[in-house]
């Protein structure tokens, strides 16, 4: 199946229409074949790596091309021998109407754009790939990705932080026929604005200062497979017209380089950032908005589905038990912590939810325990707004202040070692999920004796 832009019907919100198109060879060697445009950039000519590949000796190796842009598509000539022909006029670059015969040498193809009207039924499955919930938005989403994720459809998600996005891009990707090819991740907001370009396009040997070798872009290592753009609300404005125009060619030149490389990849975005109203303030362009939002996918926060909760919960201790090498199921949570898990509002949202588990799962560890006791939190993993879980065991012989004493360092301990696992040691990227003075969590890490492997001083 091939998109264009979904549209909700307007007297159905439940219906999607996709616009499609199809290409049929009314002349020559493959006269009767039928190809349907299934990806943002369709290459037509003799060469085999086209996607549509005519044998005519008439038609040039790389012939043409038609772009899926969110108006409609584009066909453009790309220097061929004998030129390219809409409706017997010679084009460089024209919109197709439906109807319209494209001339590629001397191969008559018919254009035949259409509209495919999807009714978005939830899915009656709790989970797609890595993604659980039972919740009707959550099935919702479920059902329309059902149908999209197995195309070359580009899916733009959005959603606080923490609710999963990046899961979900992943799950996009395992649920396509790209799944054994590679899936690239860039953090827009994590790359310093003056290397996001390199990052992205990669770059040659002495094109600025520090680039001792050439070094493949994301765009280029995500050939075959699927490029996921997180936080690209955060892509600096002047870059943004780059990325659109590697966007729509799928092709790019490296930082000093003069020759154009084509990929043929996947794109999946996401952004925390309400991207519409970035466009309406001037921060983001509008056609690069376009471009992405082929399939938007709003992902809910976690207060709006707590019925979701206790399936998430189950889901995350059985992954640090897998992860922990245990072969047994892990304990069901209490009645009373699930009831506390449930009433918290998880500014947080799923995020928040694992680090509590993981929390707990490391406070047991140091009581001696083998696993969360009883199927109950320790108190200090319990997020601070939550209910009262249900107790753990104290010494009866040591006081408040002891025991106290104890708990908070037992917890520092845990939490800074978790911490820095998680970031291979690294304090500065360590800090900064926490939320925590890196000078502070060095302080923390000196006073328990935790190094991790590759672990920054000062």
């Amino acid at each position: 199946m091939s998109t264009v832009l979904g549209t909700s019907h307007a007297a159905d919100p439940r219906i999607l229409e996709l616009s499609r198109c199809a290409l049929t060879v009314l002349s020559g060697p493959e006269r009767g074949h039928e190809r349907m445009i299934d990806r943002d950039l369709f290459r037509i000519g003799k060469s085999p790596e086209n996607d549509f590949v005519l044998s005519d000796t008439t038609v040039s190796r790389a012939h043409c091309e038609i772009v899926r842009e969110p108006k409609g598509y584009l066909l453009r000539d790309l220097g061929s021998t004998n030129g390219t022909l809409l409706d017997g006029a010679e084009i460089k670059e024209a919109w197709l109407k439906p109807g319209a015969v494209i001339t590629v040498g001397k191969v008559e193809i018919k254009v035949r754009p259409f509209a495919e009207r999807i009714e978005l039924m939830p899915s009656d499955k709790g989970e797609l790939g890595e993604v659980v919930g039972r919740s009707l938005a959550m099935r919702a989403i479920f059902g329309l990705l059902e149908r999209l994720a197995p195309t070359d459809a580009t899916v733009l998600i959005g959603g606080e932080t923490g609710t999963g996005k990046d899961v979900l891009a992943r799950s996009i990707h395992a649920a396509s026929p790209r799944k054994g090819k590679p899936f690239v991740v860039v953090d827009c907001g994590a790359v310093v604005g003056t290397l996001i370009e390199s990052e992205l396009f990669g770059h040659e040997k002495g094109a600025f200062t520090g680039a001792t070798a050439s070094r493949q872009g994301a765009f280029e290592m995500a050939n075959g497979g699927t490029l996921f753009l997180d936080e690209i609300g955060e892509l600096p404005l002047d870059l943004q017209p780059k990325l659109l125009r590697a966007l729509e060619q799928r092709a790019f030149r490296r930082v000093g380089g003069n020759k154009e490389i084509r990929v043929d990849i996947r794109v999946i975005a996401a952004s925390k950032r309400n991207l519409k109203m970035e466009v309406a303030r001037g921060k983001f362009r509008e056609d690069l908005y376009f471009r992405l939002a082929v399939v938007p996918v709003e992902m809910p926060a976690l207060r709006e589905r707590r019925e979701d909760v206790p399936l998430l919960a189950a889901r995350i201790l059985a992954d640090l038990a897998k992860n922990e090498g245990k072969n047994e199921p892990p304990l069901p949570l209490a009645k009373e912590a699930l009831d506390a898990l449930s009433a918290h509002d998880w500014p947080g949202n799923v995020r928040e939810l694992r680090n509590v588990l993981e929390r707990a799962s490391y406070l047991a560890r140091a009581q001696g325990l083998p696993a969360i006791p009883g199927g109950a939190l320790p108190m200090a993993a319990a997020p601070a707004s939550a209910s009262p879980l249900a107790p753990a065991s104290f010494d009866p012989h040591k006081s408040y202040r002891d025991t106290r004493a104890e708990w908070e360092a037992s917890f520092e301990k845990s939490y800074v070692t978790w911490l820095l696992e998680r970031h291979h040691g690294n304090l500065s990227a360590a800090s900064r999920a926490a939320d925590m003075d890196r000078k502070y969590l060095h302080k923390l890490a000196k006073k328990h004796g935790v190094r991790g492997e590759g672990e920054d001083e000062g």
